[in-house]
């Protein structure tokens, strides 16, 4: 019994560590030349969420609605291979606590969906994309910051009461590859 004790109350003190792992990897990377970082803050979410759009609108109320309900948005995108593995790595250890919810895999390229559950099935706690190998179906990079850089790994992190559908439907308009089978889960 004692021993028991002891491991929950290690097990306990090691959950704040396991948080700040999670986010580590955004951090680690954010003043990094060879990343393109972006981290939107909750702040800012309710900014846009402000601004004057006619909520009259149904399709324009459900996006407000979606952008009130996100609490973070983190994204690193990079063409260095060291930092890919490592980027590869975090997000195979952080997968173990999400739900897979797609995955393709085509000629070298791999993109992949996770998800932590909601409060119900159409919404999630946190949308983890994470997309390997771009560059191969790239001719030219994207100028960043008066550089250009080819892609080779992107994570995206969303938390927040997300609703899969309306996510579903913002990457259908932006023609984001895969957003479809988004609103397709279980």
């Amino acid at each position: 019994m004692k021993n028991r004790l002891i491991v929950f109350v290690m097990a306990v003190m090691l959950l704040p560590l396991t948080g700040m792992a999670q986010s580590d990897v955004f951090e680690k990377y954010s003043d990094n030349s060879d990343v393109t970082y972006v981290s939107i803050k909750p702040k800012m979410f309710q900014m846009i969420a402000k601004m004057g759009i006619n909520v009259d609108d149904a399709e324009a109320k459900a996006y407000i609605d979606m952008v009130k309900s996100i609490t973070s948005f983190k994204t690193i995108i990079t063409d260095n291979k060291t930092i890919a593995v490592d980027l590869s790595k975090w997000v195979k250890s952080r997968s173990n606590a999400l739900e897979e919810l797609m995955e393709v895999k085509d000629d070298g390229t791999h993109v992949s969906f996770y998800v932590k559950e909601g409060r119900d099935v159409d919404h999630v706690k946190e949308l983890l994309i994470f997309v390997n190998g771009v560059d191969k179906f790239m001719d030219e990079g994207i100028e960043v910051g008066g550089k250009e850089r080819k892609i080779e790994t992107v994570v995206v992190s969303l938390t927040g009461d997300i609703n899969l559908n309306e996510i579903s439907k913002l990457t259908d308009k932006m023609n984001i590859a895969g957003g479809e089978h988004l609103k397709k889960k279980k």
